[in-house]
């Protein structure tokens, strides 16, 4: 039976709200980080919270939704540096294509810590973008070019350290950001000054992420 009139308004007004809701979300989330309330979040999408609750029950669902594509941008990254003929260009550009996209984004870092088991896409993204790392950080040790006891761990120590001068660079965060990536690539470099204490467990590093956020007791917010 072929939708009537009213119908087709009704969804064509349900689906600029889902959009409203959508961009108002990426924009708060990437100013002001995931901590926000969904009552805040409604109010910059001008619709009422019972109308974003309909659409999006949980805080997860939404920083689903709006960062699905923020994660394929990840696993593309981390795919054109594998790509790269040279294993420490390919790791280098990797690196300072996660600054740029934490200086863009707030939430991205945190995103990067959650787990979301009704966004398949977002999963599958994520482990397609931790593969190429390990990859990446494989090839980079056997060309000589990287430490040999750089771990996939230590991607989370470069976005730790690199979320302080996000949240406290203000307005010079662009012009410190070079900086850092700079002398933490230097250290990355092999051989090495000289070996390092070994790396905590991945949980422990993620708790560490979520702990800086305010979020140690779950990493999905509701």
């Amino acid at each position: 039976m072929a939708a009537t009139e009213p119908d087709k308004h009704l969804r064509a007004d349900a689906e600029r709200n889902r959009q409203r809701i959508i961009d108002a979300a990426r924009q708060v989330f990437a100013d002001e980080g995931l901590g926000v309330s969904m009552r805040y979040i409604a109010q910059r999408a001008e619709v009422g919270e019972p109308t974003l609750r309909r659409r999006f029950p949980t805080k997860a669902a939404l920083v689903a939704a709006v960062f699905e594509d923020k994660a394929t941008a990840y696993a593309d990254a981390a795919a054109k540096a594998l790509a790269d003929p040279d294993a420490w260009l390919g790791f280098t550009a990797f690196v300072q294509s996660l600054a740029c996209m934490q200086l863009g984004d707030r939430g991205f870092t945190e995103v990067l810590t959650m787990t979301f088991p009704k966004s398949i896409r977002l999963e599958k993204e994520r482990r397609r973008a931790y593969e190429n790392i390990s990859m990446l950080i494989a090839r980079a040790k056997a060309h000589g070019a990287l430490r040999e006891d750089f771990t996939p761990e230590d991607i989370i120590l470069v976005l730790i350290a690199h979320a302080g001068i996000v949240a406290g660079g203000g307005d010079i965060a662009g012009k410190l950001s070079p900086r850092l990536i700079a002398y933490l690539l230097q250290a990355f470099a092999a051989p090495g000054a000289g070996p390092l204490p070994a790396p905590p467990a991945m949980v422990e590093t993620y708790r560490a992420l979520l702990r800086m956020h305010g979020d140690e007791q779950d990493s999905q917010p509701s």
